[in-house]
């Protein structure tokens, strides 16, 4: 079972500004390279969890998060200006692949070591409310995942949380290349 840090978290105040907003990415976006590639002016931030939610591969056969009571989704969090906000909504086909919901995530930033109490903050997560079954991974986003895995893990993300979630859907090898 993965490791989660305990649920005694500290509410305060969003530190985004009016004109940025934090992010909190959990599929592709997990690679560093990708969101600098697709929202040039983002800054990573952290590390965050959004607990009483479980990372899927929907019936699109990309990531989503699903309501579920006792689970945990990990992400890394960047913090976006207004035009790399409008970018990621059409990279992530909003409205009609996801859509956009503030949520309460706990945060750690980059100077931070996982564990303990996080900072509760409001997150932006693109959420697919209407493909909420489980599916089969794209075959170009397999490895696009695995570049996120390496990059998540390496920001702290727990190896055992991906092999609980993340693996299941996401294989290890793309083309006969192991990625981690």
């Amino acid at each position: 079972m993965a490791s989660i840090p305990q649920d005694d978290t500290q509410h305060s105040l969003p530190i985004a500004s009016a004109t940025r907003s934090l992010y909190f990415g959990y599929g592709s976006n997990l690679w560093l390279s990708q969101m600098a590639r697709r929202c040039p002016s983002s800054i990573y931030m952290g590390v965050a969890i959004l607990r009483g939610w479980r990372w899927i591969v929907n019936a699109r056969g990309y990531a989503d998060v699903v309501p579920s009571p006792g689970d945990f989704v990990y992400g890394l969090v960047y913090e976006l200006s207004e035009e790399d906000e409008e970018r990621l909504d059409v990279n992530e086909g909003v409205p009609y692949a996801y859509v956009k919901r503030g949520m309460d995530v706990e945060f750690w930033n980059d100077r931070q070591t996982l564990g303990g109490r996080g900072e509760v903050v409001k997150g932006l997560v693109y959420v697919d409310d209407r493909r909420v079954v489980e599916g089969t991974p794209r075959e170009e986003y397999i490895y696009r995942m695995n570049m996120g895995i390496n990059d998540a893990v390496e920001k702290g993300v727990p190896m055992q949380y991906v092999e609980r979630y993340m693996r299941p859907f996401i294989p290890e090898e793309n083309g006969g290349k192991t990625i981690i």
